[in-house]
């Protein structure tokens, strides 16, 4: 082998190298400004230290551009990232929020040509309802506290064709929510479940009250990636006029109800 080989062959050895470093110590500012495009700016990682594989950050929640709200998760977030098999090449991601996941949350995402794909194993979780107030309205209006518990036996998302496809199912439970918008402290809880049809191209949602003084309830469908849904939110007797207020806002009066509508 010739000199100038040899200067070839070091040349592409080094630049293999630096993409290789690249590539294994992507600082984790990186991920963050993913993140915050790819949610259009609603979900911010601040702070952001380590790499992309492996790394944690402060979590900011946002209306979006121009939003004048925010909320923070307490105590931050950490991940790990790592290529996977998951019936194809995937990405294994573990997420662990200390103040709302006793295990980390355990995702496979397997991007494809024709679908891609994110798979997310069997959870339960606790978060303060004061998060959503980041988001903007409603809910930095309605300025919900409490507790918002997250269960699934398995969730899986599928996008193919510019359509959602959902399987698995998820319940929501709302304990003891509270708002600034009425008195009555706390107004009720409530439980959601959505579940997944066979095919995976619709999905049930059901609404319920557990207890309290506010009372909703509702059905909707979710169909190729959007939600249709409608319900009405009432008065226990004896709180009508406490919850007049909140009433207003949650959806359009219609006598004592007040309808919800979705899509």
């Amino acid at each position: 082998m010739g000199p100038a080989a040899i200067q070839r062959l070091a040349i592409v050895a080094a630049v293999l190298g630096t993409l290789l470093a690249l590539l294994l110590f992507a600082p984790a500012r990186w991920l963050a400004d993913a993140v915050s495009r790819a949610s259009g700016g609603q979900v911010q990682l601040v702070n952001a230290s380590g790499t992309v594989w492996r790394g944690r950050a402060d979590v900011l929640f946002t209306g979006g551009e121009g939003s004048r709200t925010t909320s923070a998760l307490p105590e931050g977030l950490a991940w790990r990232l790592r290529p996977a098999w998951h019936g194809g090449p995937a990405l294994a991601l573990g997420l662990n929020a200390p103040c709302c996941t006793p295990q980390p949350l355990q995702l496979h995402l397997r991007p494809g040509l024709s679908e891609t794909r994110l798979d997310m194993a069997a959870f339960e979780s606790r978060w303060p309802a004061g998060l959503l107030a980041g988001l903007g309205t409603p809910w930095n209006t309605l300025r919900l506290e409490g507790t918002i518990a997250l269960k699934s036996n398995g969730l899986g998302m599928a996008m193919a064709s510019g359509r959602l496809q959902l399987q698995g199912g998820l319940d929501i439970d709302a304990i003891d929510l509270a708002s600034r918008l009425s008195s009555i402290r706390p107004l009720g809880s409530y439980r959601a479940q959505l579940r997944a049809d066979a095919d995976g191209h619709t999905a049930r949602l059901d609404l319920s009250t557990t207890s309290g003084a506010l009372l909703l309830q509702g059905q909707g469908q979710w169909v190729g990636g959007r939600l249709r849904f409608a319900g009405d939110a009432q008065a226990a007797p004896g709180s009508e006029l406490a919850l007049t207020n909140l009433l207003n806002i949650v959806g359009r009066r219609d006598g004592p109800r007040s309808v919800i509508t979705i899509g």
